[in-house]
């Protein structure tokens, strides 16, 4: 059983930020011609990952031997839907969020960065502890908990927020001892939304992090490390403690957030997160499918890769028994930190 689910799908243009910039670039890269048939196609689809693909030594993969292996699966006038899954049946060895396979007729997506761990989340219990009287910003719901600590609910970077929201947002949170920003099961969206949120929970420029890019056809053809900086909001910034709440399925720029926030001294807690620090690229096939793929590689302050998740300073999982009285582990877990 592959771990790519499908699912109907139209088709569409990837765009992708490239740094800790405003600008978004097309991210297509130019290949060589291949015949359309199945074979040409899966022979495309290998060379643009072996070509491209920026995690084959760090995940220790073996591309060729993958490529033998699925190779013989590619006969002549086989079915699209056939060839489909082989493809993704060979991406799939990648375990990686960030490698897709589009068609006009399905899309294939990996999982396993969080399929296979504990949710450490609830919607019900958030739900309590926001109750009905809860405010909303922007894709943010939030409150002050009855203990005087902040609560602020995340739950998608695909959504951007505007500087007033925000600024609304810390302003009615002043009187609180601390602020708890949930992101569990934020699996990422906009990079610039990660980094507007993370300057306000600093009063200087700080580095953040490094990226690198792809700079030739070796696996390990790459640009020296670039600097990722964090300038402060020229917006309301917050002074005091700050706990994020974090599970696996944090990915992509919630998995930025995270490190970000880190640098900026706030307090990491739950499950380590799902990672996914390859920013992606795409390319497109003979018969006009598309594949995205892992690119550009991002890592920490100590320039360790976040590819495979952050660890949290405190690993919390939320409880049965808690469930089941209704609390929520990590929430209580963070407001005892403050308490």
């Amino acid at each position: 059983m592959t771990p790519f689910s499908r699912i109907h799908i139209r088709k569409f243009v990837l765009l992708v930020l490239l740094g800790f910039t405003t600008m978004t670039f097309t991210s297509c890269v130019d290949e060589d011609e291949f015949d359309d048939t199945a074979n040409g196609n899966f022979e495309a689809l290998w060379k643009i990952m072996d070509e491209h693909y920026c995690f084959f030594q760090e995940k220790g993969i073996d591309w060729n031997a993958i490529h033998e292996k699925y190779q013989k699966q590619v006969v002549a006038g086989m079915s699209d839907d056939h060839l489909f899954e082989v493809c993704a049946n060979m991406l799939s060895e990648l375990k990686d969020g960030h490698v897709n396979l589009f068609s006009s007729f399905d899309i294939a997506r990996n999982w396993s960065w969080h399929e296979n761990y504990p949710n450490n989340y609830s919607d019900s219990l958030i739900n309590k502890y926001l109750g009905t009287d809860y405010k909303i910003a922007s894709a943010i719901r939030y409150k002050i908990l009855d203990d005087n600590i902040g609560y602020m609910r995340y739950g998608s970077f695909q959504s951007d927020f505007g500087a007033g929201n925000i600024d609304q947002v810390l302003l009615e949170f002043a009187p609180c001892r601390a602020l708890i920003i949930d992101i569990r099961n934020n699996s990422g969206g906009l990079l610039t939304v990660a980094e507007k949120l993370a300057a306000r929970f600093t009063n200087e420029e700080i580095l953040v992090g490094y990226m690198r890019h792809k700079n030739g056809k070796g696996h390990q053809d790459f640009s020296a490390m670039k600097e990722q900086r964090i300038k402060p909001s020229n917006g309301v910034r917050w002074h005091k403690p700050v706990i994020v709440l974090t599970n696996r399925q944090v990915y992509s720029a919630a998995n930025e957030f995270v490190k970000y926030m880190r640098c900026c001294h706030a307090v990491i807690v739950g499950d380590q997160t799902g990672g996914g620090a390859g920013m992606p690229f795409s390319s497109e096939l003979p018969n006009g499918w598309s594949v995205r793929f892992s690119a550009c590689p991002m890592y920490d302050v100590n320039k360790q890769s976040t590819e495979q998740g952050i660890t949290p300073d405190y690993q919390v999982d939320l409880t049965h028994e808690d469930f089941i009285r209704g609390r929520d582990t990590l929430i209580e877990f963070a407001r005892s930190l403050v308490n």
